[in-house]
């Protein structure tokens, strides 16, 4: 059995972590957060020591090491822009780290911690849970077997509204978050390189606090992507049913499925890990290069081959 200790437990995604760890037969030795609703972590780890201050979360992180109780994985929730922060401490413990993505905000980031943990006797892993869906898996598999010259042309859709808190948290604070393509949309940019290959041209139409759009030109792919956190943006029908997100990838007019599974893939991640085989930190690099690109490029605007949802605008 590993001891895990969590940052960020009072966090969106913490809860998914509290589960990998459990159904993976694991245990949660201590977690940490500057907010105390962490009410959650009774219906998995009662017994964890809990922190709101990081000062004695470490002091305590530190005296099990020195006790020869050591916390073997540090698993990181907390607000994008703390990540490497936390991974660097996590390292310090003699503990490997299991970061959220995005594992960190610049490309230049990533360099760093590939540099400490090259120095490091442990390892730094990234939540990277489409790579496990059984139909991108297959997707891949189908791909990497078509003819050499295959171009394929894909729309990929996100919309996952949120409400007006979303701008006053740290999400909605680019220097926090990396920008609405960053919070929610770098996952699928790994996805999409992890499928097509590396980005040959990034190109952005529409870039806002709540949505972004534009057109990646990947190696086997032609790619027209829309992100959004407006409840505008979702179709009436899907409206209609409750539903306040909508997730849709489409290759060449046939729909690709992977809503199914989408929020059930960090236990598989988390066996993945434990397993020894998880994603490092050169695995992030391609989608962090992209994100950032885009929160620096010129937006040029509806010109040229834009998301057909853009049309509204």
């Amino acid at each position: 059995m590993k001891k895990f200790a969590l940052i960020g437990a009072a966090g969106y995604i913490a809860v998914r972590h509290l589960k990998a760890i459990k159904e993976t037969g694991n245990t949660l030795s201590a977690a940490l957060d500057p907010f105390d609703s962490v009410g959650v972590m009774d219906s998995y780890f009662p017994e964890a020591d809990f922190f709101t201050e990081f000062e004695r979360f470490d002091r305590h992180v530190d005296k099990l090491r020195r006790s020869g109780n050591k916390i073997d994985y540090v698993s990181i929730t907390s607000p994008n822009y703390l990540h490497d922060s936390h991974i660097r401490f996590a390292l310090r413990q003699g503990a490997d780290a299991i970061c959220e993505k995005p594992m960190v905000l610049n490309p230049w980031n990533v360099d760093a911690l590939a540099q400490i943990e090259k120095e490091s006797a442990n390892k730094i892993y990234s939540i990277l849970q489409l790579r496990l869906h059984p139909n991108i898996i297959k997707l891949r598999e189908e791909v990497k077997n078509s003819p050499a010259d295959k171009i394929y042309d894909l729309d990929l859709t996100y919309l996952t509204s949120r409400g007006r808190w979303y701008h006053i948290s740290w999400k909605g604070d680019e220097a926090k978050s990396g920008g609405i393509a960053t919070n929610i949309g770098v996952h699928f940019f790994d996805m999409l390189s992890w499928i097509f290959g590396d980005v040959k041209r990034n190109v952005v139409h529409v870039y806002e606090k709540d949505r972004a759009a534009g057109f990646l030109e990947l190696e086997k792919a032609r790619v027209r992507w829309y992100l959004s956190v407006d409840y505008n943006d979702i179709p009436d029908d899907v409206k209609a049913k409750g539903a306040r997100t909508y997730r849709s990838l489409q290759m060449n007019g046939t729909e690709i499925e992977f809503s199914d599974g989408f929020t059930d893939l960090h236990t598989a991640s988390y066996k993945h890990i434990l397993d020894g085989h998880g994603f490092g930190v050169n695995e992030v690099r391609n989608a962090i290069q992209t994100v950032y690109e885009i929160r620096h490029a010129d937006v040029i605007g509806l010109k040229n081959d834009y998301h057909p949802l853009l049309k509204r605008y």
